[in-house]
């Protein structure tokens, strides 16, 4: 009978260089993000993300490894619609038999002021009732 032993597994180190970000507005946010293209249906680049439709929460500067925030305003695709139009986006529902199926949902266009800006925004009495 072979007895094996039990190799040690060291944690491979590397440098870092951690960064938090605050919101859209930090400096580091939008590194390694690239523009979202846009699609025909909407008009202009989000206000809150740029046109990037997410942006970093944290991110380290050596191995640009992220965690990233998906911009609320635009639900990730980076541009908003300006007019009247309503705006589809990717949802699930159950279907009559009873599975999850993807469809899209529309909805009428949001105003800037009503939307929540970053996950540690305050609320204002509005959006208390959604």
């Amino acid at each position: 009978m072979l007895v094996y032993a039990a190799r040690r597994r060291r944690p491979i180190v590397h440098a870092s260089n951690v960064v938090q970000c605050d919101g859209p507005n930090s400096p580091h946010a939008f590194d390694i993000i690239p523009l979202q293209p846009r699609n025909g249906t909407l008009d202009a680049k989000c206000p809150i993300c740029k046109g990037h439709g997410q942006w970093n929460t944290e991110i380290d500067l050596v191995s640009f490894r992220c965690k990233r925030a998906v911009c609320d305003y635009c639900k990730g695709a980076g541009w908003i619609e300006t007019g009247n139009d309503p705006v589809g986006h990717a949802d699930i529902v159950m279907s009559p038999n009873g599975y999850p199926q993807w469809v899209v949902a529309f909805e009428p266009r949001q105003d800037p002021e009503h939307a929540v800006a970053g996950p540690d925004a305050p609320l204002s009495p509005e959006q208390f009732d959604r």
